[in-house]
């Protein structure tokens, strides 16, 4: 690594760092905006002013908003995500409950999407002009423009309820019938597959016209060589971004997918805390999210210009 890369990484890690820093004052500020009262959600249909007094003081919700951050941050840092105010749970078990499924669905996507779209992008590329590139093209922009949900609602009634080949919905669980997966992850599949796909489409063409790789094919140096070693790394690199932005959508709980599957991942968790105004577990799931979109462009941001080291910025 360059003095200058070394620079650069130094640079955007203590700006991930600060953003990291940001977040959960952003959080704060955001839910302590939301409109209603948490109190008044928890005391029913017909609240008595004394109850949800009571519940206010037990909640610690009649305090300074001041306060309440001071001790929610020193909790962040130690660990301490609070209670459920709709369960009494702790806030840790819920996300830790809705995790697994999150990344299972997440794991499943991220390993066939790299070679999937990587492979079709390279192969629209070798036949650039041709009728395979034209319907790789005319494929991956007609998917990429359908919804998940239409997308998912297609499938479900084609593959699940048409034919019977798949299970519509995870409610009898992933462990019991683990083919719940397939549709899923074939909906969190189709756009990212086709956006990255003609990001590597249009990098690895405009490396392979570029002059060094010109050059190297004047001299002699296979077309195989210069394309793998030379202008692929070059081509994956806008696409590293691309991908990260994909696991980060993907971590963060695709909750129409969730929703529309009936799994019971971070998405549905998040879904529950909004409708039952439980602040707690989304200020917990919008800090995660949070820190995990700063991390994740952190990587690809790094990733990218170790992979096209020529774009790197010496100031």
């Amino acid at each position: 690594m360059t003095a200058p890369l070394r620079a650069w990484a130094g640079r955007r890690v203590l700006l991930g760092a600060a953003q990291v820093a940001a977040v959960p004052v952003l959080v704060f500020a955001l839910t302590e905006a939301l409109p209603g009262d948490a109190a008044v959600a928890l005391a029913g249909d017909a609240p008595d002013p004394a109850r949800i007094a009571a519940i206010r003081a037990a909640l610690r919700l009649d305090r300074p908003a001041v306060e309440r951050f001071a001790d929610w941050t020193g909790g962040l840092a130690h660990g301490e995500l609070g209670r459920s105010l709709a369960g009494g749970r702790p806030v840790a078990d819920l996300l830790a409950a809705g995790l697994g499924p999150t990344l299972l669905l997440a794991a499943l996507t991220l390993v066939l999407l790299v070679p999937a779209a990587v492979g079709l992008g390279m192969l629209a590329a070798r036949r650039e002009g041709g009728p395979l590139d034209r319907a790789i093209s005319t494929l991956t922009l007609a998917v990429h423009a359908v919804p998940e949900f239409a997308l998912g609602v297609l499938l479900i009634a084609v593959f699940a309820l048409r034919l019977g080949w798949l299970p519509p919905t995870a409610v009898g669980g992933l462990r019991q019938q683990p083919a719940v997966l397939v549709l899923p992850v074939v909906v969190l599949l189709a756009r990212p597959v086709c956006s990255i796909a003609r990001l590597v489409r249009a990098g690895l063409i405009e490396a392979m016209a570029a002059p060094y790789a010109v050059h190297a094919l004047r001299c002699g140096v296979a077309p195989a060589r210069v394309r793998w070693t030379h202008a692929l790394p070059n081509a994956l690199a806008p696409a590293a971004q691309q991908l990260a932005r994909t696991a980060d959508w993907l971590l963060g709980g695709v909750i129409v997918v969730e929703a529309l599957f009936v799994i019971p991942g971070l998405g549905t968790v998040l879904l529950d805390a909004v409708a039952a105004r439980d602040v707690p577990v989304v200020q917990a799931l919008a800090v995660l999210f949070g820190v995990l979109t700063v991390l994740l462009n952190l990587a690809a941001d790094l990733a990218a210009r170790r992979l096209a080291p020529r774009s790197e910025v010496v100031a």
